[in-house]
Formats: structure tokens, C-alpha cells, sequence
């Protein structure tokens, strides 16, 4: 015999939902999308979005390198090599008292009793005044708008202006910085798309095919990484005809670095379409009779999307630094090119670097933009986890 509970039993009674919601539950966190969470996640990243603002200062100064530059990167001056940096003052106190009117101190030529040669002093009584939206040298703004306006200049157009000093042959280092962006960032991101592009169509047919056009691709890849990176990269870059015009040379050199940067991608991409080939969703859409390519583009390439995202974020500064490299050991871009690689080895000498210290400001510039792109790269990784807090 069953004993039936009373209905207000405690066995059957139920509780009415509380009206308090937990605060911690993020009520739209149902109705985001991926690339809404993942933009969320990453504003929270503080040391990824300060290296973000980092990033977007050097892409203004590689689009704005002639605007930016108060002088022109290839004039040689004689009458100042290796004139030390002149700090930016933008308030003048004077008798009258203070006033916003931005100056740099001057030079005194002296010369070294020991070494008998001339060096230069900063000459604080001396002060050359500055004025912005200067009329100057000419210059293409976008390589494409023929202009003479920069933002800065001294107002008596004689007058020395060097805020990072001065090389061997008096050529201002800020420009030749400024100039040295353009080509070293784009070398990182051309070569960067073009290994994305090598590495998403070889390593995606590789996963998603199989058969034996999977296992050729991985020994191909092996074999490409099983080569010394150095010696190969110094190879090719050798048996590139030295009657090259500077833009053929940068184009070999992109080419150069993609051919060896789209292993590694190709087999991320390989492991995510392998894995996809398992899911309900791939196989409804192949019985749904949508092609192979279909398949590929409208449902398995935005299911990992953010990571690709993030691992081509993380192989530019391996990009920049290849380029440098190569550049550096005199194989890579050679002058009248202006990148950072070509711009250190001036500091190749000891004693001009003991002379003249600010020859390694392009050093310092690779290292703030390769450590600001993986930080970039780390908040991108993090945000693309879907397992992430």
C-alpha cells in the first residue's frame, strides 16, 4: 500500500524563484556575441591596451613619417655629425615671465685636447625657437600627396633641430627613425598576410582532405623546419642580384620571411579543421549538400577565427626582428632603404658607439614595438579562450 504526501509535504512543496539576482552574472552575457565577448575580455586586459595605444602611435608615425619629420631623412650635414640630442622645452621662462613657446637649446663647438677632434655642447644660452605647421622640405604625403608642411620645425630654417642627435654624416636620427617605421612595419605586416593567406589554404586542406595530401603537407613542413633559420635566411638573401632597385629587395625580403613563417600556422590551422571535421554542425551542412568550400568559409573558419587573429598578432614581431636581423648582417635591405635594421648598423662600431650613444634609439624602437605587439597578442589570446574568467 502507497502512502500518498499531503501536497503541502515538504517532499513536494516548491519553492518559489527568489527575485534576487546573483550581481557577479553578467546579464547580457547570454546575448553576446564571440566577438562582443571577446572585445569585453580584452578591455580588461590594461597592459594589452596600453600596448595597443603604443601600436596605434607607431602605425601614425609610419603614415605620417614625412609630416612628422622636421628634417629630411638623406640630407647630409657635415657641419654636425654626430650632434648629440637637443631636448624639447615647450615653456620659455623669460623676464617677462612664462610663456607656451617651444625651444631647443643650441650647439657650442668645442674641440678635445686629447683626441683633437670637434664635439659638440649643448649651449643653454642659446635658444632656437620653434614653430608649428613649418614650410619645409618637400615630401609625398601617402607616397602619393606632394607637400612641404611639417609639424614642427625651427623658425630660422638654418637652424640645427636634432631631438635624437645626429648620425656619422649630420642626418637627423628622428627622421630616419620615423622613415625606418614605414619600411619595418610593413615588411611584419605584409609578410605576416601573406603567410596567413599560405598557412590558412595549405594547413586547411590539409585538415580538412586528409589522405595523402595531409601527410605530403606535414613533411614538407618538417623539412622547412628542420632547415637553420639564420643560414637559410642568409642564403636567400645572398642570391638576390645586387643590381636590385631598393623596392625589389623589400618585396624579396617579404617574400623571403613568408616562405619561412607559414609552417607553423598552417599547422594550427590543420589541428582546428581536424578537429572541426568531427562536429554535428560540419557533417549537417555536408548531408545539407553545401559545397566543400562553403563548408570551409561560412562554417568552419568562424569557429576559430580569434585564433588566427591572435597567432598572426604574434608572429609579426617575429617578422620585425627577422627583418632587422637580416638587415643588421648587411643581407637584408641595404641604403638608400631606410629601416630599422639598416639604421643599426651604424652601431655596429664600438668606439662611434661609445661616441655617440643615441645610434641605438632604432634598437629601442624594436624593442617597445615587438614587446607592445605580443602584449597585444597575449590579450588577444586570453579573450579568445572560450574558457577564460
Amino acid at each position: 500500500m502507497s502512502i500518498i504526501p499531503p501536497a503541502d509535504s515538504p517532499d513536494t512543496r516548491l519553492e518559489a524563484p527568489s527575485g534576487d539576482i546573483d550581481p557577479r552574472i553578467d546579464g547580457n552575457a547570454g546575448t553576446e556575441s564571440q566577438w562582443q565577448l571577446i572585445r569585453r575580455r580584452f578591455s580588461k586586459h590594461r597592459l594589452a591596451m596600453i600596448s595597443l595605444v603604443i601600436l596605434a602611435l607607431f602605425g601614425f608615425v609610419a603614415l605620417f613619417a614625412g609630416f612628422i619629420s622636421p628634417n629630411d631623412p638623406g640630407d647630409v650635414k657635415a657641419r654636425y655629425t654626430f650632434a648629440p640630442p637637443q631636448g624639447l622645452h615647450f615653456i620659455d621662462r623669460t623676464e617677462e615671465g612664462w610663456s607656451f613657446r617651444p625651444y631647443v637649446y643650441g650647439y657650442d663647438v668645442e674641440i678635445d685636447p686629447v683626441a683633437l677632434r670637434r664635439t659638440f655642447v649643448i649651449d643653454e644660452e642659446k635658444k632656437i625657437y620653434l614653430t608649428f605647421f613649418k614650410r619645409s622640405w618637400e615630401y609625398k604625403l601617402f607616397g602619393l600627396i606632394p607637400t612641404d608642411l611639417h609639424l614642427i620645425g625651427p623658425e630660422k630654417t638654418r637652424d640645427p633641430l636634432y631631438i635624437f642627435g645626429a648620425d656619422r654624416l649630420g642626418r637627423d636620427m628622428f627622421s630616419r627613425v620615423a622613415y625606418g617605421t614605414q619600411i619595418s612595419l610593413s615588411v611584419g605586416l605584409v609578410g605576416v598576410i601573406m603567410s596567413l593567406v599560405l598557412g590558412v589554404i595549405i594547413g586547411g586542406a590539409a585538415g580538412y582532405f586528409g589522405g595523402w595530401f595531409d601527410a605530403a603537407t606535414q613533411r614538407v613542413i618538417e623539412f622547412l623546419r628542420s632547415l637553420p633559420t639564420i643560414p637559410l635566411w642568409m642564403g636567400l638573401a645572398a642570391a638576390m642580384p645586387s643590381g636590385w632597385s631598393p623596392l625589389q629587395t623589400y618585396f624579396a625580403i617579404t617574400l623571403i620571411l613568408s616562405f619561412l613563417g607559414w609552417t607553423e600556422l598552417a599547422r594550427v590551422v590543420r589541428g582546428r579543421f581536424l578537429a572541426l571535421n568531427g562536429e554535428d554542425y560540419v557533417a549537417a551542412a555536408r548531408y545539407d549538400g553545401c559545397s566543400h568550400g562553403r563548408v570551409i568559409v561560412r562554417h568552419m573558419v568562424p569557429a576559430f577565427t580569434s585564433h588566427i587573429i591572435t597567432a598572426a598578432s604574434l608572429a609579426v614581431p617575429g617578422m620585425i626582428l627577422a627583418e632587422t636581423a637580416l638587415s643588421f648582417l648587411g643581407l637584408g635591405l641595404q641604403a638608400p632603404v631606410i629601416s630599422w635594421g639598416v639604421l643599426l648598423q651604424e652601431a655596429q662600431n664600438i668606439r662611434t658607439l661609445a661616441t655617440a650613444p643615441w645610434l641605438l634609439v632604432p634598437g629601442a624602437a624594436i624593442v617597445i614595438a615587438v614587446l607592445a605587439m605580443n602584449f597585444v597578442g597575449d590579450g588577444l589570446r586570453d579573450a579568445a579562450d572560450p574558457y577564460a574568467n
